[in-house]
């Protein structure tokens, strides 16, 4: 995995959040970019290209399941990873079934969050190589 750069859009309403985890994997050799809200993430996800989305389940406006389906509907081939608290957490399961890769319980331990990254990651390149 040393030469592997993994490219993640996280969308969270929780900026700060967000931008602590992209400094913390930027070291790991992910690199990450974020939206506040999943309108915001899809037109991001217009002009860029990423591997994998992180996506909270619970935000104002466009809320993460329906972000989940937009971007699985353009772009069948990213990986989502939902992340929930615990009160989201039925939504997350909802999530699963329309097409995301795993959920995440905040707060996130940076360890699995990278391990999950790898995985889902691991999974795209099956499918590029099939």
């Amino acid at each position: 995995m040393e030469d592997t750069h993994i490219k993640v859009l996280f969308i969270d309403d929780e900026t700060d959040f967000i931008d602590v985890l992209i400094k913390r994997l930027e070291k790991r050799r992910i690199s990450g970019q974020g939206a506040d809200c999943g309108e915001a993430g899809i037109a991001l996800l217009e002009n860029i290209q990423v591997d994998i989305v992180v996506l909270d389940v619970c935000m104002p406006g466009m809320d993460g399941i329906h972000t989940l389906q937009t971007i699985k509907n353009k772009w069948p081939f990213i990986e989502v990873l939902m992340l929930t608290g615990h009160a989201c957490m039925n939504t997350a399961k909802q999530g699963m079934d329309a097409g995301a890769f795993d959920y995440l319980i905040k707060p996130i331990d940076i360890d699995e969050l990278i391990f999950k990254l790898e995985d889902a990651y691991d999974k795209i390149q099956i499918f590029k190589n099939q």
